[in-house]
């Protein structure tokens, strides 16, 4: 019964990616040798599905994001993802791009995680990265300075909806001279 109870508790949770720190936080668990055996034992029964090193699904009905920025921390969802899904770029990508803190592609199930790396005062900057159900996701803005931080000649297929005072803000987190001139070339194209 109070393994029964174990599982109840992690669906309990909003999560559907549950890395260990969340299980054990979850179960109270402090032993780390019991909590180990515990996550083996229900993924071995199938209640927990191993993802990767550490993570967890309580089923298949998981969300990408989530998994995405589960992996590392820190970490954001940025680049290519965040550009699709607001119309700047209108090329479709299977993978999703995460600011992470090793560059990496990762196959998890026939899913592709594609980390690229960025300086630690970047990448520990929350300014332009908001936090959205359980993942935390780049601003528009934020992806495309990210994007031009790390591809300076990026095409862009409409720039329209991007707020160009916001980036010229957000820029100052990167401290590279560089970049304020490729944004004020980007802005002029986009006008």
């Amino acid at each position: 019964m109070a393994t029964d109870n174990l599982i109840a508790k992690l669906y309990e949770s909003p999560k559907t990616i549950l890395t260990i720190k969340d299980i054990a936080l979850i179960w109270g668990e402090t032993n780390t040798v019991n909590l180990l055996t515990k996550i083996k034992y229900y993924a071995k029964q199938g209640s927990l599905i191993r993802l990767t090193r550490g993570v967890f699904a309580k089923n298949k009905e998981y969300d990408l994001k989530e998994l995405a920025g589960s992996i590392y921390t820190p970490s954001y969802i940025s680049f290519e993802t965040v550009l699709r899904e607001t119309g700047i770029i209108f090329q479709h990508h299977d993978a999703i791009f995460v600011a992470g803190p090793y560059p990496m592609t990762k196959k998890i199930d026939d899913h592709t995680i594609v980390f690229r790396k960025l300086k630690d005062s970047v990448l520990y900057n929350g300014l332009g990265v908001k936090k959205e159900k359980s993942y935390s996701i780049a601003t528009p803005e934020r992806a495309f300075l990210d994007t031009i931080y790390l591809s300076p000649k990026f095409y862009f297929d409409n720039l329209r909806s991007i707020n160009w005072d916001q980036c010229f803000e957000l820029a100052k987190i990167y401290d590279n001279k560089q970049l304020i001139k490729r944004i004020t070339k980007y802005k002029k194209h986009a006008e």
